[in-house]
């Protein structure tokens, strides 16, 4: 499915590399959400969690309209010019840079991602306005520091901008690291900044635990689950924005939407204060 005429020359030794026998979130990710842009190995994995956990066909669409809705909100009705946007994965549906810039053209945007095959495709269809600035920046949320001085060659941070996390830390397994992780991104921030996530929830379905037991056995990148209240605790200190933190679906869903109750998923937007709390346990 894969279409060799979309990656450049420079980039095909490293897209040469990628393990097609081995499922990969980005490309797992495309399947669920209709895309071509996977293989054998990623469509036999998302078929077994389907399997364990029908719910999940449909977790890939929300988390992505959720992150439009959330773009949108902030570009139009917050007035916000500066997004970080950290794993959103593979382009299929319109990107978080082409909605804000359609607000004002003037917005930038750093992409972050990891995986070469992602960024190849983030490159070669993603593009700036003349008025605004778009990077792609090959980083990882594990190494924050590294993660916020790259982005800072296109992003003030002296001025607000918001983060956004739509499904990278389930894959951070421990909890206290990703608080730290979280604790680190937010101390760069400006107040006014906003932190935006998603998260695979342990206890809006309980197939789903069997749906990421699937993953994890022929993965190398394991999934974690979390409870409304583990993910709550990420979000300490902040402001949250209304409705708060609640199923994916139900986060300011447009006019008419027909909502699904059972994707298992939670969504929050925050603002950062003034004054922010320091997480109990967090670590630099």
């Amino acid at each position: 499915m894969i279409d060799d005429r979309h990656l450049n020359t420079a980039s095909r030794p490293k897209v040469a590399g990628i393990d097609t026998a081995a499922p990969n979130a980005a490309r797992v990710a495309d399947y669920l959400n209709s895309g071509r842009d996977n293989f054998e190995a990623d469509r036999r994995a998302a078929r077994a969690m389907i399997a364990a956990a029908p719910a999940m066909a449909a977790v890939v669409p929300a988390v992505l309209a959720f992150h439009q809705r959330v773009v949108r909100f902030l570009a139009l009705e917050v007035g916000l010019r500066q997004f970080l946007d950290v794993g959103t994965g593979l382009p299929r549906v319109q990107s978080g840079t082409e909605i804000a810039q359609s607000v004002d053209p003037a917005c930038r945007v750093v992409y972050a991602d990891n995986d070469p095959m992602v960024l190849t495709h983030v490159r070669a269809f993603w593009r700036s306005t003349p008025q605004g600035a778009f990077a792609a920046l090959d980083a990882k949320l594990t190494d924050p520091a590294a993660l916020l001085a790259g982005a800072a060659a296109t992003l003030d941070f002296r001025q607000p901008v918001a983060v956004l996390l739509p499904s990278t830390l389930p894959f951070i397994p421990d909890t206290e690291r990703a608080a730290a992780i979280l604790a680190a991104l937010l101390r760069a921030l400006s107040p006014g900044s906003y932190l935006a996530l998603c998260h695979v929830a342990s206890d809006l379905d309980p197939a789903l635990a069997a749906a990421a037991d699937e993953w994890n056995m022929t993965s190398s990148l394991p999934v974690t689950l979390r409870s409304r209240d583990e993910v709550a605790a990420l979000t300490a200190g902040l402001e949250l924005v209304q409705p708060g933190l609640v199923p994916v679906d139900q986060w300011r869903p447009a006019f008419g939407a027909r909502l699904d109750p059972r994707v298992p998923v939670y969504a929050v937007l925050a603002r950062k204060p003034r004054l922010i709390r320091q997480r109990p346990g967090a670590r630099p």
